[in-house]
């Protein structure tokens, strides 16, 4: 025992020597079963400058007749004009190991037709689980990224000022434990599956501490065995293994999104030699007006004509000859070399793509 505890003490002291392009097992992959928990509740949101629901929202009426009952106070529902009050849907990502007392930002969606939930507080809201069970209270004044103003026949908005936050709003009632202790062996979780990083994760692993504990069940999985007499059992295990480093593998892509002219080309994407000649054409169009007078005591009319001009314009590159590329500093260059738009960059893609040139795969997003 005192051997496996200083060679994790030799672990430890030799993890700040990250090679370049290496990670940590923790930033790349995710233990199993330790995720957050969604929570869910029905909320209403008061004190609104009068951008809350119409009286068409009905359930929005109805909540506050109940709400305001259940204070001894009774209304009728046809009498009762409300703007400055929403119905929402309140939404909370509940973190793994959360203790009671903890409290948790909580997301507030406007339901109804409200302009805006800007200056508003969400009144006290149960949070409750799929099966029902209540971890939680939310309560709080909204904070909203955005605006919405209207005078008149004029409005001006900016983001959505319909869904809001609550900076630590929900106030948790009931632990969320997930059961560490005993455990015979757990699973890292990859966050992009790949074999060969698959593969890497368990040999970081078997290396480190000299025996097999981890072996990858597919591309995504890696399953490891907690020793018996490790110190610290499995908590302490993961510890020691998450902040492990890989070298990640990735498959060369080259993603497109023709609406913006985004282009980004990843590190290991390869040209072989190839040549282009990419041409751009531009047209313009003029048009000139051309006024005819009327002769003196003609009675004619001032008539005006427009004459159009159009001229074509082509820019060649000539041939250009890229040679194999094996980096993106190198492809990056080459293509710079051409000068051309980001938009004719697409193009050459697409194009090499069909050529066989590029040795990577192209998404168009």
């Amino acid at each position: 025992m005192k051997t496996r505890r200083l060679h994790t003490l030799l672990l430890m002291l030799l993890l700040p020597a990250i090679v370049q392009g290496q990670t940590r097992i923790k930033d790349i992959a995710e233990v199993e079963g330790v995720n957050s928990y969604p929570l869910i509740g029905y909320g209403i949101v008061v004190g609104l400058d009068g951008s809350g629901d119409s009286r068409s929202a009905i359930f929005t009426n109805q909540s506050v007749l109940n709400m305001l009952d259940r204070f001894g106070i009774s209304l009728d529902s046809d009498r009762i004009r409300l703007r400055n009050v929403a119905a929402t849907m309140v939404t909370a990502d509940l973190p793994p190991f959360t203790k009671e007392g903890q409290r948790v930002d909580v997301l507030v969606s406007s339901m109804g037709d409200a302009r805006s939930l800007s200056g508003g507080t969400l009144l006290l809201t149960p949070l409750v689980d799929p099966d029902g069970t209540v971890y939680g209270m939310a309560q709080g004044p909204v904070s909203v990224g955005g605006f919405a103003v209207e005078a008149g026949a004029v409005s001006l908005k900016k983001n959505v000022s319909s869904v809001a936050r609550v900076p630590k709003g929900l106030l948790v009632e009931r632990d969320y434990t997930i059961p560490m202790d005993g455990l015979e062996l757990f699973r890292y979780v990859l966050n992009e599956g790949d074999f060969t990083t698959s593969r890497r994760v368990a040999t970081a692993i078997n290396n480190t501490f000299g025996e097999p504990l981890a072996t990858p069940l597919d591309p995504v999985s890696i399953e490891v065995a907690v020793p018996p007499d490790y110190p610290g059992g499995s908590m302490a295990l993961i510890g020691d293994t998450e902040n492990l480093v890989v070298q990640p593998d990735v498959e060369a892509r080259v993603i497109i999104n023709e609406r913006t002219g985004t282009v980004v080309i990843g590190a290991e994407v390869n040209l072989s030699s190839v040549a282009i000649s990419h041409g751009s054409i531009s047209i313009s169009v003029a048009s000139t007006p051309i006024i005819s007078q009327p002769g003196p005591f003609s009675q004619g009319r001032t008539t005006v004509q427009r004459q159009n001009q159009i001229q074509v314009q082509q820019e060649a590159t000539g041939v250009q000859v890229i040679e194999n590329s094996t980096d993106v500093g190198a492809v990056a260059t080459a293509l710079n070399n051409l000068g051309v738009s980001p938009r004719d960059i697409i193009a050459i893609f697409q194009a090499l793509k069909e050529a066989g040139a590029l040795q990577a795969e192209l998404v168009i997003i």
